[in-house]
């Protein structure tokens, strides 16, 4: 399933590879992803190829300033002639749901999908109603320092799986991508460039019980915990990664094992999804972040300083 879904996204989405097998792994431990990067790397489109090929249910929403919650989870509203009151669902009812530019809207907005991503559920007008099954946010933003973005609140941060930093396409990768637009490529319609759907929420289904029966050894397992308590006691942080994080990293490694052929995960998983798991659960100290650090970098001190299993 997944080379044939790599192989079908390819057709229309070149040079990402890492940003799909994020967006995979998220898909496989019921996790959530933010994809930052500027205008023009093909975060959307990565997103719509996807669910074609997936065969799942997708909504767009674009966050502007003026965007309301009920704009996001629904609404009651009056029937006509009568005085009852009918739900009317918002595009959050979906399996793959595409906030595009999340940090263009204030926090109020964005906080309609806390219970959304935690909950997997909506409450509207005192009722609670549940989302479909698979459900996945991938969230789009603008670099912080862009002009008119709100930079997301921790508590909206740490209910992402993953913070993916989407790049410049190689030269190469570039090249291919001009060379699809030449020949007619529709970056609104991945069908019309033949991408066909070559697995579906069955599929999905079956990839997260085998996900679930990946084995952790018990030396893996204290070694993410190792990674999240100095991340706590790392003197340029002002803080560091909590319980949760050390528990969506192990799931994703869990993933990423099983995205890799394994049964089982190493020591080489925890390090490969490190960065992309832990980046938006760190938050530098103001004089640190003044002299340059970043959350990588921290991450990467992180690996080489904390003794790795055998």
């Amino acid at each position: 399933m997944v080379r044939a879904v790599r192989a079908e996204v390819s057709k229309v989405v070149v040079g990402q590879d890492p940003v799909l097998a994020c967006l995979l792994a998220a898909l496989l431990v019921r996790g959530h992803v933010l994809l930052e990067g500027v205008p023009g790397v093909a975060k959307t489109l990565l997103v719509k190829t996807l669910a074609a090929t997936l065969d799942l249910d997708m909504s767009r929403i674009q966050f502007t300033p003026d965007l309301l919650p009920s704009d996001i989870t629904g609404q009651l509203v009056l029937q006509g002639g009568t005085t009852d009151f009918t739900f009317r669902p918002g595009p959050i009812f979906t399996n793959l749901c595409l906030a595009d530019e999340i940090n263009r809207t204030p926090p109020k907005a964005q906080a309609a999908l806390l219970e959304a991503m935690e909950e997997r559920q909506v409450s509207v007008g005192g009722a609670t109603r549940p989302l479909p099954e698979p459900f996945v946010v991938v969230a789009t933003q603008n670099p912080v320092e862009y002009e008119g973005t709100y930079p997301l609140p921790e508590a909206q941060l740490d209910r992402f799986l993953f913070k993916v930093v989407v790049p410049y396409p190689s030269a190469e990768s570039e090249v291919a991508i001009l060379d699809h637009h030449n020949q007619g490529l529709d970056v609104h319609d991945p069908v019309s460039a033949g991408v066909r759907r070559v697995a579906g929420p069955a599929d999905i289904e079956a990839g997260r019980r085998a996900v679930g029966a990946i084995r952790v050894d018990d030396v893996v397992v204290r070694y993410i915990v190792d990674l999240a308590r100095a991340s706590r006691d790392a003197p340029s942080v002002a803080l560091g990664v909590s319980p949760r994080g050390a528990a969506a990293l192990l799931h994703a490694t869990k993933a990423w094992a099983w995205l890799s052929g394994r049964d089982f995960v190493t020591p080489d998983d925890v390090k490969a999804v490190a960065r992309p798991a832990l980046r938006h659960r760190l938050q530098i100290r103001a004089e640190a972040a003044l002299e340059g650090l970043t959350p990588d970098r921290v991450i990467d001190g992180l690996l080489a300083t904390v003794p790795s299993p055998r």
